[in-house]
């Protein structure tokens, strides 16, 4: 297993990271501790999750079961100190949680204490904001993404008021480091800008959707993690199971997550069949299998620090874990370089 540095701490977590959002709707209690316990006898380290979780589908009813599920695993283990664990508090629109009351001191100090003891624990080692006030690109939301309406200065004194919480929680032992997620390069500067000028505390990562069919980070936002060594973790890096060769224009397991989500948040459109054709050519031509593929490219790029991958089985999650020393030659990233060129933004 590679161990890569988040950001600027002294943490080393495992290049792939263990996500959680279907533990307590697609998976059972017991299913998520089995996952947790195979992923660290392979090396995993970090677990991420988000107070929002479970999805497929997300209900106000089923909110807190996935942190609920690792807080009994630690409970039942014993092995906190094994694991980095991180969280999300959820922001402004989630009707789910707190009537959609936007991300603030106020709700910070709710939702991190209600987490924490889901996660019958004392502390996170990562606690991500799951999205920005001002609103996100991300979700597909680029194609009419529009900041014009949005207020500097606003911004500025949430941002502030914001990190002032998070240094006080820092101070008191509950959060270790914070990071973003679903955010933009000049949300990411205006962070990090804010926390050295006033001694507050530093993002560390960013976490938003990357794959081989979603490359938004490629451009400026790896600019950034260059200079400031704020990294990426990347969610949904086969793409929501896309890049499994489970799914066809008319084929959909039962029990999968396109049939919970039939659309799978925007990713089903027209281009994106030949996207996936053109990626699974390339494994079939190399001999390779393109889940195992797709996770190893992602390691390959230079502003990741941790793919977050999630599995409803052992048997899937057995094949991911596999594909951690998988080593892509320079033929297979150049055959993936122009699926790219002949297929970008495929959703």
């Amino acid at each position: 297993m590679d161990y890569r540095r988040l950001g600027r701490t002294d943490l080393m977590v495992s290049a792939f990271c263990l996500g959680s959002m279907t533990w307590g709707t697609q998976n059972t209690e017991a299913e998520g501790h089995a996952q947790i316990d195979m992923s660290l006898d392979h090396g995993i380290n970090f677990i991420d999750t988000a107070e929002m979780y479970p999805t497929n589908p997300l209900t106000k009813e089923t909110q807190g079961d996935t942190e609920r599920v690792i807080g009994s695993w630690i409970e039942k283990s014993g092995r906190r100190h094994d694991i980095i664990l991180a969280t999300k508090v959820s922001g402004k629109g989630y009707k789910n949680v707190r009537d959609g009351a936007p991300i603030s001191a106020e709700t910070i100090e709710i939702a991190l204490s209600n987490s924490l003891e889901s996660l019958n624990t004392d502390y996170v080692d990562l606690y991500q904001l799951h999205w920005p006030n001002r609103g996100s690109y991300m979700f597909r939301q680029n194609w009419t993404y529009d900041p014009s309406g949005q207020d500097s200065a606003e911004t500025e004194d949430h941002m502030l008021e914001v990190l002032n919480s998070l240094d006080g929680h820092i101070k008191a032992g509950r959060i270790r480091h914070i990071g973003l997620s679903n955010e933009s390069t000049w949300g990411t500067m205006r962070w990090l800008q804010l926390a050295e000028k006033h001694g507050l505390p530093r993002m560390v990562s960013v976490q938003n959707e990357y794959s081989l069919l979603c490359r938004l980070y490629d451009t400026d936002m790896a600019e950034m993690t260059q200079h400031e060594q704020v990294g990426l973790l990347s969610f949904s890096p086969l793409a929501a199971g896309m890049l499994s060769g489970k799914y066809g224009p008319d084929k959909t397991p039962e029990g999968s997550r396109r049939s919970i989500t039939s659309d799978l948040g925007g990713r089903i459109t027209d281009r994106v069949w030949p996207a996936i054709d053109a990626y699974q050519a390339v494994a079939d031509k190399h001999g390779l299998d393109i889940v195992q593929m797709s996770m190893a490219w992602c390691l390959t790029r230079p502003f990741m620090t941790s793919a977050i991958f999630g599995a409803t089985s052992l048997e899937q999650l057995k094949t991911i874990l596999d594909a951690q020393d998988l080593k892509l030659s320079d033929d297979v990233l150049r055959d993936l370089d122009t699926a790219h060129k002949n297929h970008p933004m495929p959703y």
